[in-house]
């Protein structure tokens, strides 16, 4: 390891850059993932694939949060009341906490399900520079889904994983559970970029948000 001490002698923008690789070090396993599930159904396939990802993120360190809308009824939003319920509240607070965020959706005519869309109207500050990661249940690849998840994410200041990983309830799961090697390996590499890339992300922006240099995240200082 290298000492802060050591560093004296670099420029101040590489010391600057080793000590935000210093903090990763150190909260590398205090990775916050929240999961949230853009369908009301009891029987969702969404739910089913979110989950695994879950237990794979879990599994590589991250501490997982889950909002599911079959369990957590999240009103309709409305500006004039959105901002008061418990529900919310409670969702907020996890929002706040979480350094990535996955969004799980089924095809809806190539769009994304009402319901994660109420989710995503519910906030935009709280998302700046986090990293998000989507799963859509679809059977056309759910491609328009996908890039209207990352046109919502562009428009709050956040990052979204280059791809997204996309599937076939019959061809892809089994009584309930993930079953295919393709779609698990798909989950494996979404889960391994998701916890290594977020931790990267995740310390940029608490350094960015602590300090005072330029960048988009100094807008949100106060936010």
């Amino acid at each position: 390891m290298v000492s802060g001490r050591s560093m004296n002698f670099l420029d101040p923008s590489l010391r600057a850059c080793c000590n935000a690789l210093m903090s990763l070090s150190e909260e590398s396993n205090h990775l916050q993932a929240l999961l949230v599930v853009g369908n009301r159904s009891q029987e969702s396939t969404t739910r089913s694939v979110v989950m695994h990802l879950g237990q794979q993120m879990a599994a590589l360190g991250c501490q997982v949060e889950t909002f599911d809308y079959a369990q957590e009824d999240l009103p309709l939003f409305d500006v004039s009341t959105a901002f008061s319920g418990p529900v919310y509240a409670s969702l907020k607070k996890r929002v706040l906490q979480a350094d990535v965020i996955v969004l799980g959706t089924p095809d809806y005519h190539g769009s994304m399900s009402s319901a994660l869309k109420n989710f995503l109207d519910h906030f935009w500050k709280e998302f700046a520079g986090k990293l998000f990661g989507s799963i859509v249940g679809s059977h056309e690849k759910g491609l328009t889904v996908h890039d209207q998840i990352r046109t919502v994410l562009r428009q709050c200041y956040a990052w979204s994983l280059p791809y997204g990983v996309s599937f076939m309830d019959k061809a892809d799961l089994s009584e309930g559970a993930v079953s295919s090697e393709g779609l698990t390996k798909k989950l494996d590499g979404m889960a391994h970029d998701l916890c290594a890339y977020g931790k990267v992300l995740a310390a940029q922006r608490r350094s960015d948000l602590s300090g005072e240099g330029p960048g988009f995240l100094e807008h949100y200082r106060s936010a």
